[in-house]
């Protein structure tokens, strides 16, 4: 999902459009870290990668033999993490979770290089129930259920979400699956019922929602990653870019890709009958 950017252009030349392949300089791979540590125990990992280049088609690149733990500040504890061969990531060695309102910092130490990144686990708000309804198919909406999300946000500040989808079992990531909001949306949102109208579901589906509280770093990120799925590369579109990263070297020299999220997590489950 990480990768070097490259850019495409398209050519207006005698009418027809061509797209150019750009002869790329050669960049050496970054690491990619991508973390996640909330008050499910069954969520929390760590995934280190090498990025790769624009073109390139091999499958994903982890980094096996990194050093990663989270300090819980308050608490001065360390929570390990090892790698784990079936899911390619890092996880807890004791099954640890988060607690709200305490301050969490991951640290990734590799090739003498190391990376740290903090957050507060957050508050969470309320996910009071999910509800779904049939729709027609129209000119940009497939027919299909459509799932609504009821609860309340009681905070005034620090208002960055998402909501990741898992049908049957299968994590949703294409760049309509990654749903965020924040105070733009107004804090009603979900006592209005926070609709998910990109995704359509059949009967018999089984359906996994999972509401999260960002800090706005990791709300950022994630915000950055969607404008470059859908980033074109046409001529009236910005460069691509690779999202803002909330880590920071420590020591080393060179720079790392990815985030950080920590923050809280409610779960719902509805089976489309």
């Amino acid at each position: 999902m990480h990768r070097i950017i490259a850019i495409m252009i398209g050519v207006m030349l005698m009418s027809c459009q061509e797209e150019v392949r750009l002869d790329l300089r050669e960049t050496a791979p970054l690491p990619v870290v991508e973390g996640i540590w909330t008050t499910n125990s069954n969520l929390n990992q760590v995934k280190v990668s090498m990025s790769q280049s624009y073109y390139d088609s091999t499958s994903y690149r982890p980094v096996t033999d990194a050093e990663v733990y989270i300090v819980h500040e308050e608490g001065n504890n360390r929570f390990d993490f090892e790698y784990s061969e079936p899911t390619k990531s890092y996880l807890p060695v004791y099954n640890d979770r988060g607690i709200e309102g305490q301050h969490y910092t991951l640290h990734v130490r590799m090739d003498g290089n190391h990376y740290r990144s903090s957050g507060v686990l957050l508050e969470a708000p309320e996910l009071d129930s999910l509800t779904y309804r049939y729709k027609e198919k129209r000119l940009l909406r497939p027919a299909g259920y459509y799932i609504t999300l009821h609860g309340k946000i009681p905070f005034e500040e620090d208002n960055f979400y998402r909501v990741r989808v898992v049908r049957n079992d299968t994590l949703l990531v294409s760049r309509n699956d990654y749903l965020l909001f924040d105070d733009t949306f107004g804090t009603a949102t979900l006592e209005n019922g926070f609709e998910i109208e990109t995704i359509p579901f059949d009967e018999g589906d089984e359906v996994r929602i999972g509401l999260y509280r960002l800090n706005e770093g990791a709300y950022n990120y994630l915000e950055g990653l969607v404008e470059l799925m859908y980033n074109d590369g046409g001529l009236f579109t910005p460069p691509p870019q690779n999202p803002p990263s909330n880590f920071e070297l420590v020591e080393g020299e060179t720079p790392v890709l990815g985030y950080y999220m920590v923050g809280p997590v409610l779960s719902a489950t509805v089976t489309i009958e």
